[in-house]
């Protein structure tokens, strides 16, 4: 029996997925974003949107997670050729890591120079309050996967890949410029991800604030790390949904992550207005 690693897409699957998507539209993407959970609402922004659903794109994974749609959008925002995902995969869902990066590696074969990563996180820092932005200065990679580890295609790139900047420096300092000039809540600090689906403890949460951590959730990384693998600038933008486990006065649910998100999407189109220009 062959393993899920060992059956998940690899490289000539994802160029079969590229050239599905060359077909459906003549336009080719420089920037690529991922929208995090409650996050749909910015796909209206796209000039001459192409939707594409993700069953009907090769090999692509399906999201199961309510609240992501399972389209890739793409079209122009600002004058800028995007390409939007409109649904992530998760770890939690059951997909093995070179499934949930398969979407970002297609993108980046379709020629995108920088990814926008976007998604809803719980709060630690004091900072981190629901509808604030936190820009991703690091990370700390708790799922306890990896999308590099196993079989190695030196296709995708380099295996032992630095990690000192896995978020543009330079991309930051842009997105910094763009939340000032719209006077939006936003400050950087280190995400967590952790696996999920469960949301954290608060002894779990107590833990993470010791190590540093701004904010928590349970996606990005692994996208992260297969991006700059193929030497992809990354920036990516967590949108404070809630107070994390045990620093709020309520109970969690995924419920309250997809009202807050909605509610921050419209800054969130806002801030991309703003930003999108300056990449």
């Amino acid at each position: 029996m062959r393993s899920k690693i060992q059956s998940a897409p690899g490289y000539p699957e994802a160029q079969g997925a590229v050239r599905y998507i060359k077909g459906q539209t003549s336009l080719r993407p420089r920037v690529g974003i991922i929208l995090g959970s409650g996050l749909g609402d910015v796909v209206r922004s796209i000039e001459g949107d192409t939707p594409i659903p993700y069953q009907s794109i090769p090999h692509f994974p399906r999201s199961t997670v309510v609240g992501h749609a399972g389209e890739l959008h793409i079209g122009a925002w600002k004058k800028v050729p995007v390409a939007i995902l409109a649904g992530r995969m998760h770890l939690y869902e059951g997909y093995a890591p070179a499934e949930v990066v398969f979407p970002t590696r297609v993108l980046a074969l379709a020629g995108i120079e920088i990814l926008v990563v976007t998604c809803a996180a719980g709060g630690i820092a004091p900072e981190a309050t629901p509808g604030s932005f936190m820009l991703l200065s690091d990370h700390l990679n708790l799922q306890g996967q990896n999308p590099l580890a196993g079989a190695h295609d030196a296709r995708w790139g380099e295996r032992f890949i630095d990690m000192s900047a896995p978020y543009d420096p330079d991309l930051r300092r842009q997105a910094r410029k763009a939340a000032a000039k719209l006077k939006l809540p936003c400050f950087e600090g280190v995400y967590a991800a952790l696996l999920g689906p469960s949301f954290e403890t608060p002894a779990e949460i107590r833990a993470l604030k010791q190590w540093g951590a701004g904010a928590v959730g349970m996606s990005t990384v692994p996208e992260a790390i297969a991006a700059r693998q193929r030497g992809i600038r990354v920036l990516a933008v967590a949108t404070i949904t809630n107070r994390a486990a045990g620093l709020g006065a309520q109970a969690l649910s995924h419920h309250e992550v997809l009202e807050m998100g909605q509610t921050t999407s419209q800054n969130l189109i806002r801030f991309l207005d703003a930003l999108l220009p300056r990449l």
